[in-house]
């Protein structure tokens, strides 16, 4: 023969951790699914902060010394590597998580560069006590989920919780400045020594949620199916047994910027036409 048929690689077998949290979510994917046959969510309206610059200090909780520091380190960065990163903090998540009001403030702001999606976001909600690290699709293989986490954790909850929210805000960005200034090829060995080691407090308390999440959900379409619900068949038996059926309506708010579009913030500076996809990590403190 001419070659030899080398012998198959070995497929990577997840952790038993990892396997455990991705049943968790595959069955509340599929519970929210089932769900929304039922019932047709509204995503809420959100109104954003005009992109004003590098730093969109909207709770006002940064003096001016403080805010002046983070744009020329912001500001350094973009000039040295391109990557955009945006420290924004807001007086109120306006009823939904920090999870969502980030993603959708980080697509609205379009922070990175249109095709290396190399922006950041450091987002801060004092009312709600939250904080998250939005990252964009090109920064996921360094600044990864657990990295984020870390960040979060070691970095800027310790500072928060003391009350100085400049100094946590301040810290958060330098730790993420480090990661985004190291090699590639070290900022990656570190992301998956991260990510190899034991679960975090906060990965236990996410799996957590996923299952209460999963049992809930569960009894709604209990409750439905077995017409319990306005959407159940003893309600269709009482409307004269006919049984309405109809796509699902998903409709989705891409907020109000305030004016901005994402191409001229009127600020001298807007971001790049960057995306993210929902990586990063959230805290509270």
């Amino acid at each position: 023969m001419g070659h030899q048929m080398g012998r198959p690689r070995a497929l990577a077998v997840p952790r038993p951790a990892t396997r455990f949290a991705l049943v968790l979510a595959g069955l509340l994917a599929l519970c929210l699914a089932v769900a929304s046959v039922a019932v047709a969510p509204a995503w809420a309206e959100l109104t954003f902060p005009p992109l004003t610059g590098r730093v969109v200090d909207a709770a006002h909780v940064l003096d001016a010394g403080s805010l002046a520091a983070l744009d020329a380190k912001l500001a350094a960065q973009e000039a040295k590597a391109t990557d955009q990163l945006v420290v924004a903090t807001v007086p109120s998540l306006q009823g939904t998580s920090i999870e969502d009001y980030a993603n959708r403030l980080f697509r609205t702001w379009q922070i990175g560069q249109a095709k290396k999606n190399n922006g950041v976001l450091l987002l801060v909600a004092p009312s709600e006590r939250k904080v998250r690290i939005e990252v964009g699709y090109g920064l996921e293989g360094i600044l990864t989920d657990a990295v984020s986490a870390t960040i979060i954790r070691n970095a800027i909850v310790p500072a928060f919780k003391s009350g100085d929210m400049a100094a946590g805000i301040v810290k958060g960005t330098d730790a993420i400045l480090e990661i985004l200034n190291l090699d590639p090829d070290e900022a990656k060995a570190r992301a998956k020594t991260l990510e190899s080691s034991d679960w975090t407090e906060e990965e236990v308390d996410n799996l957590i949620f996923l299952a209460v999440m999963v049992i809930f959900m569960g009894f709604i379409i209990w409750r439905v199916v077995r017409g319990g619900g306005p959407g159940g068949p003893a309600a269709r038996r009482k409307r004269g047994g006919a049984v309405a059926g109809g796509p699902i309506s998903w409709e989705w708010g891409t907020g109000s910027s305030s004016g901005w579009s994402g191409g001229s913030s009127g600020g001298g500076w807007s971001g790049g036409g960057g995306s993210s996809g929902g990586g990063g990590a959230s805290g509270d403190w």
